[in-house]
This record gives structure tokens, C-alpha cells and sequence, in this order.
């Protein structure tokens, strides 16, 4: 019902190529299942740089929310965000 359709969570996450230095912002209600179809080579905007892993992920109550989140993280202010909380997290990819 509504209800329930209202309660899912939406994500935004980023990965990284692990063999290019090359990282794509997406959003989705499971990103684990999402990664699998990046890794699967059915998303044509990643094929050419799989395999990948979750590098970064935040949680939105909406799709609306994920979507305005998502279009923050591909700005150039948002690379940067995502950037300095990998450096403080001690994680450096490559590139």
C-alpha cells in the first residue's frame, strides 16, 4: 500500500573503479544490487571500467531527497565533499 511504499529508503552511493581511476555517483532502494549490475557490465555509463566497489553511500527518506543529494554529489562542491570524507576516513583512490 501507500504506507509502505512511503517508509522505503532511498541511497545515493559512490563507487570506484578498482582498476581505473574512475568513480560514478548514482542513487538506488539497494545498492548492493545495484553494484552487481555495474560489476555485471549492464550499465552502460560504467561498463568500461568494471569491476567496481562502494567507496561512499548516504541514506535519503525519498527518492525526491536521493535525487536532489545525487545532482549535489556530482558538482564540483560535492566531488570535493566526497573527496576530504575519504581523506578523513583514510581512504585514497586512485587518481
Amino acid at each position: 500500500g501507500f504506507e509502505s511504499h512511503s517508509l522505503r529508503m532511498w541511497y545515493i552511493y559512490v563507487i570506484q573503479s578498482i582498476n581505473y581511476s574512475f568513480r560514478y555517483t548514482g542513487m538506488s532502494e539497494n545498492p548492493s544490487i545495484r553494484l552487481k549490475s555495474h560489476n555485471a557490465g549492464k550499465v552502460k555509463s560504467t561498463k568500461a571500467f568494471k569491476p567496481f566497489k562502494i567507496i561512499y553511500k548516504e541514506v535519503c527518506k525519498d527518492r525526491l531527497c536521493a535525487r536532489k543529494r545525487e545532482k549535489y554529489l556530482k558538482s564540483t562542491s560535492g566531488r570535493r565533499f566526497i573527496d576530504k570524507k575519504l581523506h578523513k576516513e583514510g581512504f585514497l583512490p586512485d587518481g
